[in-house]
């Protein structure tokens, strides 16, 4: 049995590999374990604007790596994962929210009658998230931004509220999604590589994804080969990137 890396481990053993050993291929269900994981990953408003494409068909591979300009990592690839942000589904999001707060607290509590913590959940799901996320045409977000503008000047306030805002926002959370992936399958000797230089475009074509979606990054993974590894691993010195205050 297989000995899985401590948390430091995987990290340190995690390198973005370009070429993957076509003879080694994977176990999909743990494959599919790791992209579990990859939900348990911190999130904002726990919203979960995500989806995981899990590609393990060498066929669709084939089709994918010319859409990621022939990279090593692509075409070597024994599996793929999509990540994908759908920004599109927080109404969805919003209301799985609820229906989690009501499976806890029961489902026709009256106002009158409800406690402080469910209170303040349903009214930010109820009411905050919806007017955070909702837009028109990026009307609203200005709008909402020239109200949060003006609240500022006397006290605290969230200021992201307009849509290229919440835009980011929700490629941040399926950014930590792929790390948790990532991580993961360092932890039991799978390897990895996230691939921004794709056409997204052509790929959310190919795998039919909603127009509304967008593709936050594709993840080759495999076994590596020593080659897979161009280089030894560099970082700026830590002390040029840490600051305690």
């Amino acid at each position: 049995m297989t000995i899985e890396k401590t948390v430091s481990e995987a990290i340190h053993h995690r390198r973005s590999v370009r070429i993957f050993d076509e003879k080694k291929p994977l176990d999909t269900s743990r494959v599919k374990k790791c992209i579990e994981q990859a939900t348990l990953a911190p999130n904002s408003s726990n919203m979960q604007l995500w989806e995981f494409i899990h590609v393990t068909s060498k066929e669709i591979i084939d089709e994918i790596a010319p859409l990621c300009f022939n990279q090593n990592a692509a075409k070597t690839a024994q599996q793929l994962v999509v990540f994908v942000v759908r920004k599109d589904l927080w109404k969805k999001r919003a209301n799985a929210n609820l229906d989690f707060i009501d499976s806890i607290y029961g489902k026709k509590t009256p106002k009158s009658e409800q406690l402080g913590r469910e209170k303040v959940a349903r009214n930010y799901y109820g009411k905050i998230i919806p007017f955070a996320y909702f837009d028109v045409m990026g009307i609203f977000g200005w709008l909402k931004y020239l109200l949060i503008l003006i609240i500022g000047l006397f006290k605290p306030i969230y200021r992201e509220v307009r849509k290229k805002d919440m835009r980011i926002v929700a490629h941040k959370t399926c950014g930590l999604a792929a790390q948790n992936f990532m991580i993961s399958m360092a932890a039991i000797d799978y390897d990895t590589c996230p691939m921004e230089g794709t056409d997204t475009w052509r790929i959310k074509k190919l795998l039919g994804l909603p127009k509304a979606s967008e593709i936050n990054m594709l993840v080759s993974c495999g076994i590596r080969k020593p080659e897979g590894i161009y280089g030894n691993r560099f970082r700026i010195p830590f002390e040029k990137v840490y600051t305690e205050v």
